[in-house]
């Protein structure tokens, strides 16, 4: 049987979301900002909610596209407001805008998302050694650090806790539990 961090479910969707995509770094601009947008769904929500949700996300906002998404007006935002394969929040869908317009000043400045995004790491992975799932903080000083940068830079939904789901998300933490398989393989990217 194989062993993985206690809160994944028996859901194939869940398995396949932790084996293949949790914890692993991840570098590509877009991705990172379209899982900074779903982390900020998520709030007060499940992730499981969110994830079976990404699909209808991803269509949602043009493949989670910043210069597509800036441009939405307001039929479009009452459109995602009845669109039942999102979280029908209007704070959570204008936030998406926010993020983009931040997003792309970034990128104007010069700097790509990634980089902007592993500074508060400073460039490497965090490897944490948790033996059980009590014991993984629900932010650390890099996700406070993170979420007031993000705040000043125009960006929605980043709270410290969110900041730091992220983080795992993206594997800028390596928050695998030592007991679960993916633990080395993430380590090691």
């Amino acid at each position: 049987m194989t062993q993985r961090c206690e809160w994944v479910t028996s859901e194939p969707l869940y398995i396949a979301y932790h084996d293949k995509e949790w914890g692993k770094p991840l570098y590509d601009d877009q991705r990172l900002f379209e899982m900074l947008c779903l982390e900020g769904a998520q709030a007060g929500l499940s992730w499981w909610t969110i994830l079976q949700r990404r699909e209808g996300y991803r269509k949602a906002f043009k493949g989670f596209d910043p210069e597509k998404i800036v441009a939405f007006d307001e039929e479009t935002i009452h459109e995602l407001m009845l669109n039942k394969e999102i979280i029908r929040n209007r704070l959570k869908i204008r936030s998406v805008q926010s993020n983009a317009a931040a997003y792309l000043t970034i990128q104007e400045s010069g700097q790509s998302f990634s980089e902007y995004i592993w500074q508060f790491v400073d460039g490497k992975q965090i490897q944490n050694h948790w033996v059980n799932q009590d014991d993984v903080p629900a932010f650390s000083e890099e996700s406070v650090r993170m979420s007031k940068q993000l705040k000043k830079d125009g960006f929605k939904f980043v709270g410290p806790t969110i900041c730091y789901a992220y983080m795992q998300a993206v594997g800028m933490v390596n928050d695998h539990l030592t007991t679960c398989e993916c633990y080395e393989a993430c380590r090691q990217q």
